[in-house]
């Protein structure tokens, strides 16, 4: 594909991070809904106190980070076929990857937005929580380096590094997998189920939970966790959702005629 990644991390550190998870529980085992409660939540230490930070924007180049709703997906949409690199440790990681899984989170993150650094931490101990139950995760920054080099690949392993990503944290450089998904903004999650054989199917593309950088409201992650939870019990995720918010997707610039 366009714009394949050279990799210049070292080949140890893949770990079998996400393909060594245990295998897919039982629908008839009752999964312990990783947000049944607040006091369940606040048990596990978590913190989603952020900083925010301005961006810089580069020279010759004016950039605008504006706030964007997901949209435009329905549900039963199936999951395109990607093949990304992982900048942290070179591998490559394709849908084919996630077959035995009953369920796959694609996430769109970057490094710079001020909505993706208020729920980072929380997005992390979410992951780890539902990994250990047989959800496959992975996290996708589709973000142009021509007007955000902060998002770029060397900072993507960087940024897994610190927040101990237990994800493959994908570099989308020619940005055909986010237009193929039809994402437009960071964060943004799409939820896929698997019956047997049958492709990925959509079944939440919304929201981790109510809250903002700036609204005070706490991060509980009530949303996307109770879809999941849902999809691994064998039950219906509820279509009536609310969008996810943050920043819109960086596309590279129109080439000047």
């Amino acid at each position: 594909m366009a714009g394949v990644l050279t990799a210049t991390a070292s080949s140890v550190g893949i770990r079998g991070r996400l393909l060594a998870l245990p295998r897919p529980l039982s629908a008839k085992i009752p999964i312990c809904s990783f947000l049944s409660s607040s006091k369940c939540y606040s048990s596990m230490g978590w913190n989603s106190l952020q900083r925010r930070t301005t961006v810089l924007p580069s020279r010759k180049l004016v950039i605008r980070a504006a706030r964007t709703e997901s949209k435009g997906v329905s549900l039963g949409f199936r999951a395109p076929a990607f093949k990304l690199p992982e900048p942290l440790t070179g591998k490559v990681w394709k849908l084919d990857d996630f077959e035995p899984y009953p369920a796959l989170l694609v996430m769109f993150l970057c490094n710079h937005c001020p909505f993706v650094k208020h729920l980072k931490k929380d997005i992390v101990k979410l992951s780890n929580f539902y990994m250990k139950k047989g959800l496959a995760v992975i996290a996708i920054s589709s973000n142009s380096v021509t007007t955000h080099p902060q998002d770029g690949p060397d900072f993507m392993a960087e940024d897994a590094k610190i927040f101990n990503y237990p994800f493959p944290y994908l570099f989308d450089e020619s940005q055909d997998v986010a237009r193929s998904f039809g994402a437009v903004c960071t964060p943004e999650f799409f939820l896929f189920k698997k019956d047997g054989r049958r492709p990925f199917e959509l079944v939440y593309h919304g929201q981790f939970d109510d809250s903002r950088p700036s609204n005070n409201v706490p991060v509980t992650g009530r949303d996307l966790s109770l879809a999941i939870d849902r999809v691994l019990s064998g039950q219906p995720v509820s279509s009536i959702q609310k969008p996810s918010v943050g920043c819109s997707i960086k596309w590279n610039p129109e080439p000047k005629v």
